[in-house]
This record gives structure tokens, sequence and C-alpha cells, in this order.
């Protein structure tokens, strides 16, 4: 499986905002775009205080970027997401921004039961969940309302899933999930409305760096 494994602090820096890539870390004093809130490089420092006025383009890379690095996806597969959704019926860019959090990886990490997307990732790669019952690796997994993801019996003995009650309390739920704690597992009532998806995507300048 394919994945960026690069510095994720410098993508934050990059997109010129917190991205909450590493989870915890992001909230703490050793977060690397609090102490350096400039794009990486040579010129990233001199490059904030630029008056060049940013091109349409500009604008749609950047936005299709931030989406992209949000959810942790590469560039294929996330151009695979924009064709199934200029398939489907309704609004292209809200239909790629209910695949991408209909994600497994995604669910997880909204239910509160990781950290981050990419610890949830690590996790459904070691085989640590199940969905309507049956043991999954594959974190791209698209899911639909209706199907349950919960913690393999065989995982609850670990030191990670004994903690996990407490962090997960911790964490909101959106609407279009349900959690149940003490089983450790969540259930996904319907797709996301838009005013539940991350409001500082841009999904129309996505769409318009993929027509053009």
């Amino acid at each position: 499986m394919a994945k960026y494994n690069g510095p994720v602090c410098k993508l934050c820096r990059r997109e010129g905002e917190k991205l909450f890539l590493k989870g915890a870390r992001c909230f703490s004093a050793k977060c690397a775009f609090d102490r350096r809130g400039y794009a990486p490089g040579q010129h990233g420092k001199s490059s904030q205080f630029s008056k060049k006025r940013e091109s349409d383009y500009q604008r749609q890379l950047r936005a299709k970027q931030k989406a992209r690095r949000m959810y942790g996806v590469l560039e294929r597969q996330f151009h695979r997401y924009y064709v199934a959704s200029s398939r489907r019926r309704g609004l292209t860019g809200l239909n790629m921004l209910q695949m991408l959090e209909a994600r497994l990886d995604n669910v997880i990490f909204r239910l509160g039961f990781a950290a981050s997307r990419a610890e949830a990732r690590l996790l459904v790669t070691h085989g640590h969940f199940s969905v309507n019952g049956r043991r999954t690796d594959i974190p791209s997994m698209i899911l639909e309302a209706g199907d349950n993801v919960s913690v393999r019996e065989g995982s609850l003995k670990r030191e990670y899933f004994k903690s996990l009650v407490d962090m997960a309390e911790s964490h909101n739920v959106p609407a279009w999930l349900s959690r149940d704690l003490k089983g450790l597992s969540g259930t996904m009532l319907r797709a996301p409305e838009r005013s539940e998806i991350d409001g500082n995507l841009a999904e129309q300048s996505i769409v318009e760096y993929y027509s053009r």
C-alpha cells in the first residue's frame, strides 16, 4: 500500500494551517506549526510576507492538496474519488467529501478510536477492526449506512484498547455516527451533510482543478 513517509508537520506548514495529522502532539507545545508557522523550504519564511496575488490555479491546487493531505490519500486514489463522485447524482464536490468521510480509517478516527487518521490506518492494517463482524485490513473501505465497525475480540486484551474508553470519551462523535463505548463499536447511520464536514475544505475549487 503506497503512503506518504515524509515529515507530516511540513504538510501543515505548507498549507498554512493545522491539519491535525499527529493527534495529541498538534495540541502540545511541540507542535511544529506553532513554532514555525511558515512554509517549509529556503524561502518559506519570506513567502508569508509576499503580497503576490494568488492565481486561480494556485488556489485550486492548494484546496486539492489540503484535502488530500488531511485524509491521507495519495494523488492517484484521490483522483479516482473525484471520477467516482462525478458519476453520482448530486453535487460532485459534496459526493467526494462524503466518500472521504465514509472511509473506514476516517470513521474510526471520528468515533474516537484513534488519535489521528494515520493511527487509524495503522490499526486497520494490523487487523484490529471488524466491519459487520468480518475482519478487515483495508483502511480505504467505503462504508455505507447501517455498517457496523467494532474492535475485534482478540484485540481487546491489548493495552491500547484497554485504555481506549478514556481517550474516546473526550472525542465528540458527529451526528451521522453512533458509538457504543462499552462494546467499542460504532455504526454509520447515514452519509454526512455538508455542515458536518470540515468547513475549511473548498470542494468546489477541487472540482474546478480536475475540470480544467
